[in-house]
């Protein structure tokens, strides 16, 4: 089984390449799923404020790499219902101890960061308006402070692929993504 972990800066495409690889059949995994989940969990509401207390509070309560934890658990029910799929995506890494502790898990595992400048990424979560964004300028740049704070920029810089996504339509940053799991395929074989 490959592995592959997702990573980037809010707004950068992530979800794009979760969409792109979910039309593909593969199994992708949203690290941020499972701390909206564990927020639902807690009985608060579903917003940026909660979600971002919460996905510190874990990290705080369980150790810096928290979600990864969950990620496995939600992967090892996978694939006791699936068998042993050939590639599963896992969206949202954070720090480089997620990486170390899924690596350690996996033995394998490949990080794709996806990349836009700070001014898209902005205008692109603006226009979404998904329900745990925020919206005001001054709480988007507080977000990515946070996601900072997690050592998202060193598993960006430490990343094994990186898909840049600026300056391109929707269409064409989907193709791209498509071509990234066509190549990754190609590969593993």
């Amino acid at each position: 089984m490959l592995v592959i972990g997702v990573t980037g800066m809010p707004g950068a495409g992530k979800d794009v390449f979760y969409e792109v690889a979910t039309n593909l059949g593969f199994i992708v995994i949203k690290m941020g799923e499972l701390v909206r989940e564990e927020t639902r969990k807690r009985g608060l509401p579903i917003d940026a404020e909660h979600v971002g207390r919460v996905a510190v509070a874990l990290r705080e309560e369980r150790g810096t790499d928290a979600i990864a934890k969950l990620t496995i658990q939600k992967i090892k029910k996978i694939i006791e219902a699936e068998k042993k799929p050939k590639i599963i995506f896992i969206e949202g890494i954070r720090s480089l101890d997620e990486v170390k502790t899924l690596k350690s898990y996996f033995g394998e595992m490949h990080v794709l960061a996806i990349h836009a400048s700070p001014k898209t990424r902005y205008q692109r979560i603006i226009k979404r308006k998904r329900v745990d964004d925020n919206i005001s300028l001054e709480s988007i740049i507080q977000r990515d402070l946070r996601e900072l704070s997690f050592g998202i920029g060193n598993v960006i810089a430490m990343a094994d692929f990186i898909l840049i996504n600026e300056n391109k339509t929707l269409e064409d940053f989907q193709t791209e993504c498509k071509k990234f799991i066509d190549e990754i395929l190609r590969h593993k074989k």
